[in-house]
């Protein structure tokens, strides 16, 4: 028996270092750091000073940050809605029995196996160029001189191309998720609707969403993590002028608060910690509300 823990012990023990050097060690120092004045994240901790609030409270007055923040909702709310209607209604078709299923849920989820870089590019070279983008020949061929006119790449218009183009590269991932959802529900369900007389809308509002509540759960937290770690595809739609921010996120903001930005060579490692703390303690609550209201779905098998 004494043996059997020394084993146990010897093969935890290298996980468990692992584990602790990696992971919990960097997290530790990270919520330390959020509370001290630090210029590189790599500086001894002898040379940082203690500012109590000082960062969190400097977080909450910058207006970049709050403009970080407020593109960071908009991107949670309004994408998130748009993407799990449309990624819910491509499952629905596609597992009502339609043709070459197999075939169309290649097609959407092609987005998703492409690199963001890559059809980030796509979306800004091809479609909404202002000379010979997609978008634009279409409202010229249209005859939509004034919509052809628009620079998708600029001004007001600028984030929200860079959300539909998002939103295009997302919905493939959660259709998948949804089907894999609607798919496990007894084929006998819907047999006994249609029995009793359930249309395809009755159906779908009193089988299919109450027995995918899981799933949507599943999906609220995988949405949750993608748009809090939001930065490629900002990245991406950035200008090189500093002014210009109508894309900026938090972790944009906190890879140039930690690392400087091309027009300056200014670092804070201080104010980056405390909003990666930030962040994650808006997961935890958004995960903690989830929790409470959408419970698990009633399926037994």
């Amino acid at each position: 028996m004494k043996q059997n823990k020394k084993m146990i012990v010897c093969f935890l023990t290298p996980a468990l270092l692992f584990f602790i050097i990696m992971f919990l060690y960097p997290i530790i120092r990270t919520v330390i750091m959020s509370f001290f004045n630090v210029e590189g994240v790599s500086d001894p901790m002898s040379e940082w000073t203690f500012n109590g609030l000082g960062n969190y409270q400097k977080l909450i007055e910058t207006k970049l940050f709050q403009t970080a923040m407020a593109n960071m909702m908009k991107i949670y709310i309004i994408g998130g809605i748009a993407v799990f209607i449309i990624a819910l209604l491509f499952a629905v078709i596609l597992t009502s029995g339609v043709r070459l299923k197999a075939f169309w849920r290649a097609v959407i989820y092609v987005p998703n196996i492409i690199n963001a870089v890559a059809i980030s590019t796509m979306w800004i070279q091809y479609v909404f160029n202002k000379r010979f983008g997609l978008l634009h020949s279409l409202f010229e061929a249209l005859g939509f001189e004034e919509l052809a006119k628009i620079d998708y790449m600029n001004g007001s218009w600028k984030f929200w191309s860079l959300l539909i183009a998002f939103c295009f590269g997302s919905v493939g991932y959660f259709m998948l998720i949804f089907i894999s959802g609607i798919e496990r529900i007894p084929a006998d369900y819907y047999e006994a609707a249609t029995i009793d007389g359930a249309n395809k809308l009755k159906q779908f509002s009193f089988i299919t969403l109450p027995l995918i509540k899981g799933v949507f759960k599943t999906c609220m937290t995988f949405w949750t993590i993608s748009i809090v770690g939001f930065f490629v595809w900002s990245q991406m739609w950035a200008s090189p002028q500093p002014s210009d921010n109508a894309t900026i996120t938090p972790v944009v903001y906190m890879y140039n608060a930690v690392f400087g930005t091309t027009g300056s060579t200014a670092r804070d490692a201080g104010v980056g910690a405390a909003v990666g703390i930030l962040m994650a303690l808006i997961v935890l609550v958004v995960f903690g509300i989830v929790n409470l209201i959408v419970k698990d779905d009633d399926l037994e098998f």
